[in-house]
């Protein structure tokens, strides 16, 4: 079967008055100018397909309830933020702890040895510098590995995402690195600091890496920004040889795939990378980010840092390493990260990609969905691409827009981005049956 269009577009006005019928409160917030732009604390707030911004009331769990008492099981959880759930209890305890000890000093707090010793346990490598966020882990690592290997070029992949570093916002276009359109303002030539190449291409990554001048490949085990995009079997490994071959640091950004299992995909799938970077979810939604290192790495820095002369000692944001954040992260690693929570995850996970696949196969649609651990995504493609132009490809606005606004009218939050779902720990047991159901009821109306 196919989408009919006229449909779709009376199903998105239709849904677009019952948003506006159960949501009288946050409709009458948005007529006021509150001093922000778009009446939102980010621009991106405003990417949702709905006729206003969603308030938020409370979000606890799973769940969260708006300004008018509609409370949705949330499938987002803040793009990742809240991956093991909104304010984990473990948490909760650690920040109410810490308030009353102090939240940012510049100084290493009590905790930091264990949280250290947690990140090695966890992630396997030897060396932790805590950031803000993955954008200032990824950026504070870039330049590391500039002044380790004193090469000035990065390598990235087309569709992955690396928060807001400017060196990876950018993209493959008729074999060229160009910028993307949406970075606003950018006031030089990324092709001259970053060589942007396709995902799972063997032969062009190596041709990449030949002149020896990239000092760091930075990549995501998987692409989740631009759709999911699952590495080809050995492509990952072939990424490991050749940039150890020639002389280039090799950085996972394991942001989004930490929804893989406990370690994060590198700890799943035994990788061996010289930097490793997550955010968003390693405090429990405490704004933080991590970047460790092999002991090469850490030799390359000493080496670095014994040439700087005296005073300031480097790149850094003088609230990261916080007290408050370590409070988090030993809560976060210690007490929510278990290897418990990320089975109840991918269970619910699975038992959301059958019912997705059922609705798929009962309508005879030529889509498909892609898995990757607690994470999982509908591709409106009958097989999966391997690379982010085939995947742009299937992108179809109004489609996702219909489905997002429709799964929000009946109780689920998704990311406004694509078709992502993420499954947080203790998902209600009626979910994945509940999602099903909303989905067939918006795919009956717009075929």
């Amino acid at each position: 079967m196919s989408i009919n269009r006229d449909k779709l577009n009376e199903f998105l006005v239709r849904e677009r008055d019952v948003y506006r019928q159960q949501r009288p409160k946050s409709a009458a917030r948005a007529q006021h100018n509150n001093g922000f732009f778009g009446s939102v604390p980010q621009h991106w707030m405003l990417d949702w397909p709905t006729p206003f911004p969603l308030i938020l009331d409370h979000a606890k769990g799973t769940s969260l309830t708006d300004l008018d008492g509609n409370t949705m099981i949330d499938l987002c959880l803040g793009d990742s933020g809240a991956m093991f759930g909104h304010n984990p209890e473990p948490i909760s305890q650690a920040l109410i702890r810490q308030s009353r000890r102090g939240l940012t000093t510049m100084l290493p707090s009590n905790e930091v040895a264990e949280v250290g010793q947690l990140l090695q346990e966890r992630f396997g490598l030897p060396y932790w510098q805590v950031t803000l966020c993955a954008s200032d882990a990824n950026r504070f690592a870039l330049r590391a590995a500039r002044a380790i290997t004193k090469r000035q070029k990065i390598l990235v992949f087309d569709g992955c995402y690396h928060g807001a570093v400017d060196e990876t916002a950018v993209a493959y276009v008729d074999g060229q690195t160009r910028a993307k359109p949406s970075l606003w303002g950018q006031a030089y030539d990324l092709a001259k600091v970053s060589r942007c190449i396709p995902f799972n291409d063997m032969a062009i990554l190596e041709a990449a890496l030949v002149p020896r001048d990239i000092a760091c490949v930075i990549m995501e085990p998987a692409l989740t920004n631009c759709g999911m995009i699952a590495p080809l079997p050995g492509f990952l490994d072939t990424v490991r040889r050749l940039s150890r071959e020639n002389g280039s640091l090799l950085l996972m950004d394991e942001t989004h795939t930490l929804s893989t299992g406990p370690g994060g995909w590198t700890k799943t799938y035994g990788l061996d990378p010289d930097i490793w970077v997550a955010g968003k979810a390693v405090a429990g939604g405490v704004p933080s980010g991590l970047w460790g290192f092999t002991e090469a790495v850490k030799g390359g820095l000493d080496k670095v840092r014994a040439e700087w002369p005296p005073g300031h000692s480097g790149v850094g944001t003088t609230l990261s390493g916080s007290p408050l954040q370590m409070a988090a992260l030993h809560a976060c690693l210690k007490d929510v990260m278990t290897p418990a929570t990320y089975a109840s995850m991918i269970d619910s996970a699975k038992a959301l990609e059958a019912g997705i696949l059922k609705v798929i196969q009962d309508f005879k649609l030529p889509w498909s969905v892609i898995r990757l651990g607690a994470r999982l995504e509908t591709v409106f493609a009958p097989t999966l691409p391997t690379n982010a132009a085939d995947m742009r490809a299937t992108f179809d606005k109004n489609l996702e827009a219909g489905i997002h606004l429709g799964l929000l009218n009946r109780g689920f939050l998704v990311t406004p981005f694509h078709n992502m779902v993420l499954a947080g720990p203790d998902l209600p047991k009626h979910a994945p049956n509940s999602y099903s159901n909303a989905l067939t009821s918006i795919i009956s109306q717009i075929i």
